[in-house]
């Protein structure tokens, strides 16, 4: 497979059930990777036990299904991944990219919130410690092919991050990172609340001298209070009745063009079409303001 070769991908945690918020993504990144000629990637992002549903993740892998999303290859499980992310830690450990650090919230927030190395040169062991990275390479501003140029909160930027917790468990920003390099993921299409998280993400790219992928950020749906959908926000999970309807309405959120006569195809067919009439170009770009839900 040549290294231009487009892969994308879509890789929900298995906190609840799939919402029209999560449909936009998973549509989005499916749309662009097909019409790209590419590959389409699912990975179930199941690392953090205690924010997870039972059920949950086999629940999502039948909704793609029913909404006609078919992945290629087999599902990439991240509870299956922790090897490589040992591996990883280690080797930015041995490479002095990274210490051990004891501080708690309470004393973050008492210096203003955002972590000031003060762990850094301390030489802390593992025990009841989480580790952070050496953030040689902090990331200001990327570039979004959807929106441009994404300038960044110059202090989280800067700052020495989690990349394994101190309950144990891998962070997000790690995981995500090891896992998109492994799977060759050359594009990432995913909502607008995961742009802060981007910057640290390339970081940890260019730490490993590694080759980041593309980013688009989609705009988010929103409920009537203005809160972005999420299974925080109880949004109501994909209906389970005919897709089509649904899926023409994530058409129309993205801005696409919509045969009048969509009533009369398959699931096959109205994305086939939606395939080739997909365009980039009329997705509406992200407002600054939905920028605030980024979890970090």
């Amino acid at each position: 497979m040549s290294e231009s070769h487009y892969i994308g991908r879509f890789a929900p945690s298995p906190s609840g059930e799939l919402h029209f918020g999560s449909l936009i993504a998973a549509l989005g990144s499916y749309l662009q990777a097909r019409a790209n000629q590419g590959v389409w990637r699912v990975r179930i992002e199941d690392i953090d036990p205690p924010r997870e549903v039972p059920g949950a993740a086999e629940t999502i892998l039948r909704q793609l299904e029913h909404y006609g999303l078919h992945w290629d290859g087999d599902v990439l499980w991240q509870s299956k991944r922790h090897e490589a992310y040992r591996e990883r830690l280690a080797w930015l450990y041995e490479q002095g990219l990274s210490y051990y650090c004891t501080c708690t919230r309470a004393r973050i927030q008492s210096v203003g919130g955002v972590y000031d190395g003060h762990c850094r040169t301390l030489g802390h062991g593992p025990e009841n410690a989480a580790v952070r990275l050496v953030q040689h390479f902090p990331v200001t501003h990327f570039h979004d092919k959807l929106s441009g140029d994404i300038q960044a909160d110059e202090r989280l930027a800067r700052e020495d991050f989690i990349i394994h917790r101190r309950d144990g468990l891998f962070a997000y920003n790690l995981a995500v990172v090891v896992d998109d390099h492994f799977q060759g993921v050359t594009e990432i299409v995913r909502g607008a609340d995961l742009i802060e998280p981007t910057v640290r993400q390339i970081s940890l790219y260019q730490q490993f001298g590694w080759a980041a992928p593309e980013y688009i950020h989609l705009p988010l749906a929103l409920n009537a209070q203005g809160n972005k959908l999420s299974k925080q926000n109880h949004a109501p999970a994909l209906p389970e009745g005919d897709p089509r309807p649904v899926l023409i309405d994530a058409l129309r959120f993205l801005n696409q063009n919509i045969t009048s006569e969509w009533q009369d195809l398959s699931i096959d067919e109205l994305l086939k079409l939606a395939v080739d009439n997909w365009t980039l170009k009329t997705v509406p770009k992200i407002q600054h303001s939905q920028m605030r839900y980024a979890e970090l």
